[in-house]
This record gives C-alpha cells, sequence and structure tokens, in this order.
C-alpha cells in the first residue's frame, strides 16, 4: 500500500553536498515515520536519519548528525535527505525505508523499502 522511490544520487567531492529525495505514494495515512538508511560494501547497513511523519521530528546517526539533515514536506508527500560537508565514508547505496503503522497506532517497524540510489564521495 505504500511505494518508495528515491532519486538525487551521484558522484560528488569530498566536502560537497547532494539532496536526496525519497518520493512516496500509496496509503500515506499508514506511516509512523520515514527512515534513511546506508549500505557500503563491507559494512553493516546503518540507520543515518529518520522522521516522524506526521510531527517532523527527527532523528540521526551519530556520523552524520551536524552533516545531514532529513525533512518532509507532506503536500507533496515526499521526505528528503540534504547531505552537506560529504566525506568518503559516506559512499553507499542510500535506501529510503517507511515504517508503517497498525490500525491500533503501533510502529510496524521498517518494511517497506525502496530500490537505492549510489551515493558516492571521491576525489
Amino acid at each position: 500500500q505504500v511505494h518508495i522511490v528515491e532519486s538525487g544520487g551521484g558522484l560528488v567531492q569530498p566536502g560537497g553536498s547532494l539532496r536526496l529525495s525519497c518520493a512516496v505514494s500509496g496509503s500515506i495515512f499508514s506511516i509512523w515515520s520515514m527512515g534513511w538508511f546506508r549500505q557500503a560494501p563491507g559494512k553493516e547497513r546503518e540507520r543515518v536519519a529518520a522522521i516522524t511523519w506526521s510531527d517532523g521530528s527527527t532523528h540521526y546517526s551519530d556520523s552524520v548528525k551536524g552533516r545531514f539533515t532529513i525533512s518532509s514536506d507532506n503536500t507533496e508527500n515526499t521526505v528528503y535527505l540534504q547531505m552537506n560537508s560529504l566525506k568518503p565514508e559516506d559512499t553507499a547505496v542510500y535506501y529510503c525505508a517507511a515504517a508503517r503503522q497498525s490500525t491500533t497506532g503501533y510502529n510496524l517497524g521498517y518494511d517497506v523499502w525502496g530500490k537505492g540510489t549510489q551515493v558516492t564521495v571521491s576525489s
């Protein structure tokens, strides 16, 4: 019922910026929160940022805090990840995911995922 498409990845030099977009469609009313995750070869998947759909409250991993900003535009049903001061270690496939809520209002976890968008930080 919820569908996700990411965009905005690419190649950027260290210190540069990118903005990723996550277009959400379907049963928007069922979304509890949206998250951005990343996974690099040989490394564990990491949640870098999350935002509660209803009130816009945000959370960040320590590795990106102060550099990345997650935001949402509910009128466009889109979530963004603004990435500044990028480092080579930020290189990864970035995924957008939705955590749905049950009919009783409980978080069901991140069970709807996009296909990912590649971010490469290299000089």
